[in-house]
């Protein structure tokens, strides 16, 4: 997806339906898409499930919003969450919206912001149902997020290994098997490069990330191991790679050809 530094973000957490363990995690990772200026969280804070949020709300300078439940079994924090979101709409403030959630009932506010022209980034646990990841323009799981930031720490804790040492290749190897057996994942990316490669059969890596996440909110290179997409079309062998040199330095321009 085109990286919009530009744009400002709303960002609306549902308290009740994602952990807050990962939060330093996916604010970083929303700041690759934009910047947050409005940032609130909706819970019932008299309830003892939601304590664990209490702790990281002012080192992020996230207000939280009071919403109590009024019956049992009905979730008024959702109600709260809506309205605030069509009233920060309506202010005409932001460009876009982060929806913190792992519950399908925020999948038609979703595609009324998209319908405003807003760009729509959701952040959920991996059982988040597939309407609401099919509603946002690009979908993140926090899972993966927490994931990177543990390997990010191990790797600057870990001592360098000798050259003569051979490296453990288990990762490797058990990347290499899930990309073997995920047809779906191949099949995806074979089209996606079939439905924009000029006629010698090349696309520009950058517009194939596009074109994948408009075929699937949630594709992620992370989702399979991999930091970055070049890697994850590196790892598979069907996929053939060329480097250009762009005149500029030591950039290059990376496009990809199904062999």
């Amino acid at each position: 997806m085109e990286r919009s530094h530009d744009l400002r973000l709303a960002v609306l957490i549902d308290a009740d339906n994602v952990p807050y363990a990962n939060i330093s995690a996916m604010l970083e990772e929303m700041t690759k898409y934009g910047t947050p200026t409005f940032k609130r969280i909706y819970a019932d804070w008299t309830k003892p499930t939601v304590s664990g949020w209490k702790s990281v709300l002012l080192e992020h300078a996230i207000t939280p919003i009071q919403q109590y439940s009024y019956t049992t079994g009905k979730n008024a924090t959702d109600s709260a969450m809506i309205i605030d979101a069509m009233d920060i709409l309506y202010s005409g403030r932001v460009d876009g919206f982060c929806l913190v959630s792992s519950d399908s009932d925020f999948t038609r506010l979703a595609t009324r912001l998209r319908e405003a022209g807003m760009k729509v980034f959701g952040f959920g646990e991996k059982k988040t149902p597939k309407p609401f990841i099919s509603a946002c323009d690009k979908f993140i799981y926090v899972e993966i997020l927490s994931a990177s930031a543990e390997q990010e720490e191990v790797e600057a804790t870990v001592k360098p290994v000798s050259a003569n040492v051979p490296k453990d290749t288990t990762t490797k190897q058990a990347k290499q098997a899930i990309l073997k057996t995920d047809r779906r994942l191949i099949n995806l990316i074979r089209a996606s490069i079939d439905d924009i490669a000029d006629e010698n059969g090349w696309a520009f890596l950058g517009d194939l990330g596009n074109m994948l996440i408009k075929k699937q909110p949630n594709f992620d290179s992370r989702n399979y191991g991999f930091g970055k997409l070049v890697q994850l079309i590196k790892s598979i062998s069907q996929f053939e790679i060329d480097e250009r040199e762009t005149g500029r330095g030591n950039i290059k321009h990376v496009y990809v050809k199904t062999k």
